[in-house]
């Protein structure tokens, strides 16, 4: 017998949306009772992602088919993906309880993204806007007339504050939380390469299937942290340890964000099945390895440029955020530093705190490959004399005190032969902390925010 399957839409959807896949199902051996439509509400601006994963987790407990604790797989659209992984990190509806946690990874066997929102979606603050609302928002008379869905897309919005502190709790959690055992679920993306054609092409961005960047799908997502409160070069960057396993990221032709649901191909719906019919860690592997082969391919024959994104959030040494600053890429040639202008080319701040960046990298102009050192330039400014952001850098060795005290300039290099740091992989996310200090001015000797009077 099958286990029961949950099918869980996206952003403004409905469960209805999953018919075609409901049809796949149980023309390919599925009870028609085990396949459990999900609906949840989106458009509401007071409910949120977390809301949506509680509520998918009552639905859970209380459905007379589900409700006994039996394992079962998914496969999600879009922003479904955050909602499982909100369930999956275990704080829903169990105060954050690990032991819970461990019981949901252990309880789903499968989970299977199609064109997962798995770090938002440009089109996210579009949403925000009033003329988001007028095309996205609810149509029905009442209280909630024109409602978008506020909070959610707050988190569907690129480099949210919440989409970085989920793949804290889940890609870089300190057990894993998708992996090759039976403790946790076995994942998979897939994703499109087409996006939504000419009519709609002014409105969507290079690199995403019409809604979701190619490179924000995936799991194999890195942290590094650069830490410039830190004198000794080799100790300022740190990547965080990774406890998952890879996991598969399938391109797909022909297919862009909503015909992956609505029209999947023959081969989709083909490796969407053998997915679920993984049960060991031999048998991932080789999922794996075909789906490696099938997509580099695929990204060949369309002629597919090398996307990278990097979510980047700075921070003082109290891990406030910093909201005025400017980080620029660069190699250093002959001991001087050269801007490498095409890293800021896409830049989005955060709408509801900026310390928080999304850049999106096109690798093939980038070219990494014949880059020498590379560095990283940062501005930050407090925006009065009367406090300055300052750390160690590669200008003299030492801590600088910037000329002007609310604005500190310095570039930093990092040596990949001393760190052992790789910044460029492509399709995938990078998530860049940076730490400086944040002291009162000046910044030797009696300071001018706090005096003892004579």
């Amino acid at each position: 017998m099958r286990r029961p399957i949950v099918l869980v839409h996206g952003y403004s959807d409905e469960g209805e949306s999953f018919r075609t896949w409901e049809s796949v199902l149980t023309a390919n051996g599925y009870e028609a009772e085990h396949v459990h439509l999900g609906h949840y509400v989106s458009l509401s601006n007071d409910v949120s992602i977390k809301d949506i994963a509680e509520g998918f987790d009552r639905a859970l407990r209380t459905s007379p088919l589900l409700g006994g604790g039996e394992p079962f797989d998914a496969i999600v659209h879009s922003t479904g993906m955050l909602v499982v992984r909100e369930w999956l990190a275990g704080t829903s509806g169990a105060a954050g309880s690990p032991d819970i946690a461990r019981e949901r990874r252990g309880r789903l066997r499968h989970l299977i993204g199609l064109a997962p929102a798995t770090f938002g979606s440009p089109m996210a603050h579009k949403g925000r806007s009033w003329l988001g609302a007028m095309f996205k928002g609810r149509k029905a008379l009442g209280p909630d007339f024109l409602e978008a869905g506020d909070q959610v897309l707050s988190g569907l919005e690129l480099a949210s504050a919440y989409t970085w502190d989920l793949a804290h709790r889940d890609f870089l959690a300190a057990s894993p939380v998708y992996d090759t055992s039976s403790r946790t679920p076995y994942a998979f993306v897939f994703m499109g390469l087409d996006d939504y054609g000419f009519l709609k092409r002014a409105i969507t961005e290079p690199g995403t299937d019409g809604t979701v960047r190619w490179a924000g799908a995936g799991f194999n997502v890195r942290k590094i942290r650069i830490n410039l409160t830190q004198r000794d070069v080799a100790v300022r960057l740190r990547v965080d340890p990774w406890t998952n396993s890879h996991v598969p990221l399938v391109f797909l032709p022909g297919q862009n964000h909503g015909t992956i649901l609505t029209e999947p191909s023959v081969d989709l719906q083909r490796m969407v099945l053998e997915a679920l019919a993984v049960d060991d860690a031999a048998g991932y592997r080789r999922f794996a390895a075909a789906a490696e082969q099938s997509s580099a391919q695929a990204l060949t024959a369309g002629k597919a440029k090398a996307w990278q994104q990097f979510i980047v959030h700075a921070v003082d040494e109290r891990g406030d955020g910093i909201r005025d600053y400017f980080v620029q890429l660069g190699e250093v040639v002959q001991q001087r530093y050269r801007p490498l202008d095409r890293f800021s080319l896409d830049v989005h701040p955060y709408r509801d705190d900026p310390s928080y960046r999304s850049f999106h990298v096109d690798l093939d102009a980038l070219a990494p490959e014949r880059l020498q050192t590379l560095a990283i330039r940062i501005i930050a400014s407090s925006g009065t004399e009367l406090v300055g952001y300052q750390g160690f850098n590669d200008l003299d060795g030492v801590t600088l005190p910037s000329r002007e005290v609310d604005k500190w300039d310095a570039w930093v290099a990092f040596d990949p032969d001393i760190t052992g740091v790789r910044f460029f992989y492509p399709y995938t996310t990078t998530l860049v902390e940076l730490v400086l200090n944040r002291e009162p001015a000046p910044f030797e000797g009696p300071n001018r925010v706090f005096t003892f009077l004579a």
